[in-house]
């Protein structure tokens, strides 16, 4: 009696709500970051306005540092960059942290100028952090799964594209194959 009363109980509760999960196909391999929407709301958003219109199809990773991070999702293959929407606001002092496997936003020397690159954490980056009224790059989410993809992107030399300015450039590219909304 007690157990048929449980699962009646159990199956009259509401669905706990899940983390967004965003999976990420590149030339690589596969990884899975999982979008921290409750404390990063306007970077999860924004991030994933770009996976809803499918433009991070067909970007590079473009910027890869062994030991600091891997950056991409702005630029195609031929480095032309990608149409953006507005920027977006600061969130770094939401209390996540650029720690091993976090997921950020990319921007410019302007604190609220994200738009639509991010870099992915090889190590705990705590100068990345928010600091008293200093503010720093916001961390939305975290590879969950296949971070030895974002390993391997480590192991591939890079070059200077002069006529872009670009260091630390992949000599393989690393093409986003596909990026699709996993679980919401």
């Amino acid at each position: 009696m007690r157990q048929a009363l449980l699962a009646l109980l159990l199956s009259l509760a509401l669905p706990v709500s899940a983390a967004t999960q965003v999976l990420v196909s590149t030339s690589l391999g596969e990884f899975t970051v999982q979008l921290d929407e409750k404390n990063a709301p306007i970077s999860s958003e924004n991030f994933l306005r770009y996976v809803e219109d499918g433009s991070y199809v067909g970007t590079i990773f473009h910027r890869v540092i062994p030991g600091f991070m891997a950056q991409g999702g702005g630029f195609d293959q031929d480095f032309n960059r990608r149409d953006t929407y507005s920027p977006i606001k600061n969130e770094s002092a939401n209390g996540l942290k650029n720690e091993r496997a976090s997921i950020a936003m990319a921007r410019t020397n302007a604190p609220d100028s994200a738009t639509r690159q991010f870099y992915i954490n090889y190590n705990n980056n705590a100068f990345l952090d928010a600091r008293g009224n200093q503010p720093g790059y916001a961390v939305f989410g975290k590879v969950v799964k296949g971070f030895s993809v974002i390993e391997k992107m480590a192991e591939i030399p890079t070059t200077t594209v002069r006529s872009m300015g670009m260091k630390d450039v992949p000599l393989q590219p690393i093409v986003i194959k596909a990026i699709t909304i996993i679980k919401k």
